[in-house]
Parts: C-alpha cells; sequence; structure tokens
C-alpha cells in the first residue's frame, strides 16, 4: 500500500529535528455550497533541521519516531 504524501507550509520549528507542518485542505460543503477550507498540524521529523518557518514541504508517512510525530519530510534527491 502507498504511504499518503501531503504539501504544508511550516509553522514551527522550535524542537529538535521535529518541524510542524499545517496543511489546508479545500472542499465544498454540502449543504452550504461554500468552499470551505479545513486545516489540520502534523509533526514531522526534519532529520538536518534543514526547514525553517514559512517553507513549503512535503511529508509522507513512515514509522513512528514519537507518541505524535509519524511523519517525516521528504527530500527529493533529484532536485537538490
Amino acid at each position: 500500500m502507498p504511504k499518503r504524501i501531503m504539501q504544508g507550509t511550516v509553522v514551527s520549528d522550535h524542537g529538535d529535528k521535529t518541524i510542524v507542518v499545517q496543511v489546508e485542505r479545500r472542499f465544498k460543503h454540502p449543504l452550504l455550497n461554500k468552499i470551505v477550507r479545513k486545516s489540520k498540524r502534523f509533526m514531522a521529523h526534519d532529520e538536518n533541521n534543514a526547514h525553517k518557518k514559512g517553507d513549503t514541504v512535503r511529508i509522507v508517512e513512515c514509522r513512528p519516531y514519537s507518541k505524535r510525530k509519524t511523519w517525516e519530510v521528504l527530500t527529493d534527491e533529484a532536485s537538490a
């Protein structure tokens, strides 16, 4: 089964090797027929502390690093 990949914005980088990524999704409300924005925050593992607040990153599911940290930053070696 393929792992989920999400894209979001870094909202916190205070932890060591940890960033908090806010992922926003937009959908049409079934009753109101308006576009609604919902966001969720994920803790992600950043091995080299390379990403700072405001960066746009892609995260992928991984093994649990801690109680709440089950995502890691997806690094594209081809573009780097």
